[in-house]
């Protein structure tokens, strides 16, 4: 039990409160102390948010605090001993929604295999000479409400730019070459049309590459979707949308928060392909938002919700209103964690 466990217990103090000198723990002594307290917790089978709760909580119990019931989004998070705390995968630290603070302490901890191995505690202004950028990257958000019946067109009909270039005779299936292609009239589904087919994989399980493997789980979602819509085969090179040919972004909610990138979907900004001598919006573009659950070893999908860019806010809350949610990426050194 670390010398301050004592203190900080019968003070009666929260990870909230201001404390006094003698109970505030040098970066060395907080670095020993959780390094040997979470070294070979196991956070296997934990959703990433429920890794978080149960590694702060498991914080609390080493030096002495009460866990809460909810941990509240203070800044830093233990606020009465200067510090938040990431949980580390790889060198690449994600700071969101401020700058460093000079002035605070960053516990790093790293994990591997589901398994804590090691903490590193680092002050902000060590940190920020690790920042080669000091630019916060923007990414919008939006919140998924699902009415759970199975899902919903919102969008009846493209926006002008795009309903007028869709293939309405476009019925049955027919051999396509690849989702990456750019798209042309001739096989151009209408939203409603994409709506019809896409609802089908409503009911639809795979099985779950891993409780953090997002990624993986949306590739193999777009594979679906690209079987569906008649293509020979699937690729993915990284391109907005998912399925250029359809004009089609895809998102995979296994939780409420949407990521949307970097750009908002009702941007009327260009995007950088054209159709027939029309330059595409980003709000031209159909957003296939997949509302799922993981049950078991499978993920599922419950419902369909489809919507045109320039709908999108209509139907999903963006968070903060107008504002976007913002990171940081520092690359870590090697060897420091």
């Amino acid at each position: 039990m670390n010398k301050y466990y004592n203190g900080i217990k019968n003070s009666g103090l929260t990870i909230y409160d201001s404390i006094p000198e003698d109970l505030y723990i040098p970066n060395d002594d907080l670095e020993i102390v959780l390094r040997n307290g979470l070294k070979n917790l196991s956070t296997k089978g934990l959703a990433i948010r429920t890794r978080s709760k149960v590694v702060k909580s498991k914080i609390c119990e080493i030096l002495g605090y009460p866990i809460p019931k909810s941990f509240l989004k203070t800044q830093p998070r233990f606020f009465g001993q200067n510090f938040d705390t990431y949980i580390q995968k790889s060198d690449n630290l994600q700071i969101w929604n401020e700058e460093i603070n000079p002035n605070r302490r960053y516990v790093l901890i790293r994990e591997e295999n589901d398994i804590l191995t090691n903490v590193v505690v680092i002050s902000g202004s060590q940190l920020a000479d690790y920042d080669t950028t000091g630019t916060l990257t923007q990414k919008y958000q939006a919140k998924l409400n699902a009415n759970n019946n199975g899902g919903e067109l919102y969008s009846r009909f493209d926006t002008d730019v795009i309903k007028n270039l869709v293939n309405n005779e476009y019925k049955l299936p027919i051999c396509l070459e690849s989702p990456t292609d750019l798209p042309i009239i001739e096989n151009l589904l209408s939203i409603s049309a994409l709506y019809d087919k896409l609802k089908k994989l409503i009911g639809f399980s795979f099985k779950n590459p891993g409780i953090d493997k997002e990624r993986n789980r949306g590739a193999f979602l777009q594979e679906e979707v690209s079987k569906i819509l008649g293509y020979k085969s699937y690729k993915d090179n990284g391109q907005f949308p998912d399925i250029v040919n359809q004009l089609l972004e895809i998102k995979l909610q296994t939780s409420s928060t949407i990521d949307l990138g970097l750009i908002t979907p009702s941007s009327t900004e260009f995007c950088d392909f054209s159709l027939m001598n029309q330059k595409i919006r980003h709000c031209d573009i159909r957003y296939a938002i997949f509302d799922a659950k993981i049950e078991d070893e499978n993920v599922i999908i419950k419902g369909l919700y489809l919507s045109t860019g320039e709908d999108f806010f209509n139907h999903f809350q963006q968070f903060e209103g107008k504002k976007v949610n913002k990171k940081i990426q520092i690359p870590l050194p090697k060897g420091l964690l």
